[in-house]
């Protein structure tokens, strides 16, 4: 897969079609999000794109730190339920096997951070997606899940578009 023209298709498209704009931003927060799914589409760049898009081509910010941030929570909470639903199983399964090492980096940072490990790992790539699943294994109370979760989403949605939007408006004016 050449990820680099899926990258310039998805904003051009973007640029073309700004009314779609919140839809796929939510669509590829939640490719990032959710388990297994985000090893496959290289959507951080794409988002950051975005982002950049949203200053030049005079897109509204705040619908698309919206759609970025229901696509990423809906995305960890379904790697949530995943884990929750078939416990040490998920460590059996493509790619966590492959990758002990990642899930037991991920099961050392929820002990020591319960669910509020879930809201840091959603700044770190490569845990980002990891976390949710283990925080599903392990137990962790949904309610303090989905709370780390929602709020996590909308700062990280916001952290990852606003400086692109900001910027290019900036050096504009």
């Amino acid at each position: 897969m050449d990820f680099e023209a899926l990258r310039t298709a998805t904003l051009g498209f973007v640029e073309a079609h700004k009314a779609w704009t919140p839809l796929i931003t939510g669509l590829l927060a939640f490719c990032e999000s959710i388990a297994f799914l985000s090893l496959l589409v290289p959507a951080t760049v794409i988002l950051v794109g975005i982002g950049a898009l949203i200053g030049a081509a005079d897109i509204p910010f705040w619908p698309v730190v919206l759609a970025a941030a229901v696509g990423a929570s809906l995305g960890d909470w379904i790697s949530y339920e995943f884990g929750h639903y078939y416990k040490d199983g998920t460590k059996r399964m493509w790619p966590m096997r492959n990758h002990p090492d990642m899930v037991a980096r991920a099961e050392a940072f929820l002990h020591r951070w319960g669910a509020g490990a879930v809201a840091l790992g959603r700044f770190f790539g490569p845990a980002r997606a990891v976390v949710p699943l283990i925080a599903g294994v392990f137990g962790v109370e949904r309610l303090h899940f989905q709370i780390a979760n929602l709020s996590s989403a909308v700062v990280w949605a916001f952290v990852l578009l606003a400086p692109g939007a900001g910027l290019l408006t900036w050096f504009q004016g």
